[in-house]
């Protein structure tokens, strides 16, 4: 992976910095673009770039693309992974509010419609590129209490496999990495998600401890790399052997 460029979103803490690090580590040149700290997480990496871009705005994302571009002369990888979660409420589908549907919407799917659609002319003009979106595992099991997150994450799963039929003809792949509750920073600054969902997150696993960011790295950076060649419109599942399918 050595002189390849990606970009990262929501790549200043957690699980994006996670995905960050273990890229770098690869030999990437890291793009973290975040609405809070980008700067300072790519000051970090050697020769990092960061962009502070909201996602979910099509003018940021264009502007995103095109600064990394002319300062990089590349995109090769985008990791697809801001999105909202800790943040929202539990509550029954129906006392959710439209506004926030639609937020969630836009930040969790919409955004990466709109950071696919500005990267593939250049993945297409650099003979191809690597997309790797990031899901969860609450659609393959149905949880109750969060279904604009829930529906979002599906649509991800959806998104990939549609997507990958559309560019492999262009030597793109694109594939979707489904975490668990995930002990990230976003979560932990959320005590009252952790009392709800850690200990019946960990009871349910086979692997029988927390979550952690880093584990979601490996499956991330593998469907990165030359040994992923052949590897298009999948979801991996990384949650200890909560789900399996």
């Amino acid at each position: 992976m050595q002189g390849k460029v990606a970009i990262v979103t929501g790549a200043a803490q957690g699980i994006g910095r996670a995905i960050a690090e273990g890229l770098s580590a690869a030999g990437a040149r890291i793009v973290v673009a975040d609405l809070q700290g980008a700067e300072a997480a790519a000051a970090t990496f050697p020769d990092g770039v960061g962009v502070t871009a909201d996602v979910a705005n099509e003018d940021d994302v264009r502007s995103l693309v095109d600064e990394v571009v002319e300062r990089c002369g590349s995109i090769d990888i985008l990791v697809n992974n801001a999105g909202l979660y800790a943040s929202l409420e539990m509550r029954p589908f129906d006392e959710i509010p439209l506004d926030e549907w639609r937020r969630v919407m836009d930040v969790n799917v919409a955004s990466m419609f709109l950071t696919c659609r500005a990267v593939v002319p250049v993945m297409r003009e650099h003979g191809g590129g690597k997309i790797v979106n990031i899901s969860s595992g609450t659609p393959f099991r149905g949880v109750p209490f969060l279904l604009h997150y829930v529906t979002s994450k599906g649509a991800i799963v959806a998104l990939t496999r549609a997507l990958a039929k559309e560019l492999g003809k262009d030597g793109i792949h694109v594939n979707c990495v489904a975490p668990g509750f995930t002990m990230s920073e976003g979560v932990q600054a959320h005590p009252e998600v952790v009392e709800k969902l850690r200990d019946v997150s960990v009871a349910m696993r086979t692997i029988q401890r927390d979550q952690l960011p880093e584990d979601v790295v490996g499956a991330v950076v593998f469907l990165c790399t030359p040994a992923a060649d052949f590897i298009t419109g999948q979801t991996m599942v990384i949650d200890g052997g909560q789900y399996f399918h």
